[in-house]
């Protein structure tokens, strides 16, 4: 039986950790593992139900996020977190207390999600009409450390996926399969990645 792990996608409002994460759990299921998913926002109506968009509450939502995340990776349960998770030092507790644990980064331009976010936030934040909105006038902390990077404004959905797959592969989270999404060359930038950055 495959052991469980935490998958902890992070990036800006629109920057695709929920399109990914949705793909990978129904990837994953299909692979017969026991698969789920905590979003951010539906995390927000339900555990984090009352909490504000100021640092301390940014910071208690994530840490429920993470503790739920826990219990599931101790269960064998594969656990996907997909929150904005803006700052650094609260990604690094999740990833200590976690221990199983892989963060994938979904990078985009503002100026991309900007033209991608159909309920025009973005613009309103822009214009100051809206306050605190994470990206425009409220910080985000890119990580150094992600195991994962999908630069989702250049990659498809499937050459993401098959980098977050093939990253799972090498860490030993999932069993190997033939190689139906990386060419050797592909893996070997994973490897190197992974490699600097002292994770294998």
């Amino acid at each position: 039986m495959t052991k469980g792990f935490t998958l902890w996608f992070t990036g800006l409002s629109g920057s695709g950790k929920t399109t990914l994460s949705q793909q990978l759990e129904g990837i994953l299921l299909e692979r017969g593992m026991k698969v789920e998913m905590l979003d951010g926002d539906v995390v927000r109506q339900n555990l984090s139900k009352g909490l504000g968009f100021s640092k301390e509450d940014r910071d208690i939502n994530i840490r429920r996020i993470g503790f739920v995340c826990n219990l599931l990776t101790r269960n064998d349960v594969v656990a996907i977190g997909a929150a904005i998770s803006p700052y650094k030092a609260i990604r690094a507790e999740n990833r200590k207390l976690i221990g199983r644990y892989c963060e994938v980064y979904c990078k985009c331009p503002i100026d991309v999600l900007k033209n991608r976010d159909p309920k025009g936030l973005y613009e309103k934040a822009l214009r100051g009409e809206i306050k605190g909105f994470t990206g425009v006038d409220d910080p985000y902390e890119p990580p150094d450390d992600a195991e994962v990077v999908c630069e989702t404004d250049k990659e498809s959905v499937e050459e993401s996926i098959g980098k977050i797959l093939k990253t799972l592969e090498i860490l030993s989270y999932i069993p190997r399969l033939e190689d139906l999404y990386y060419s050797p060359s592909e893996e070997q930038k994973i490897r190197s990645r992974l490699k600097d950055l002292g994770y294998i």
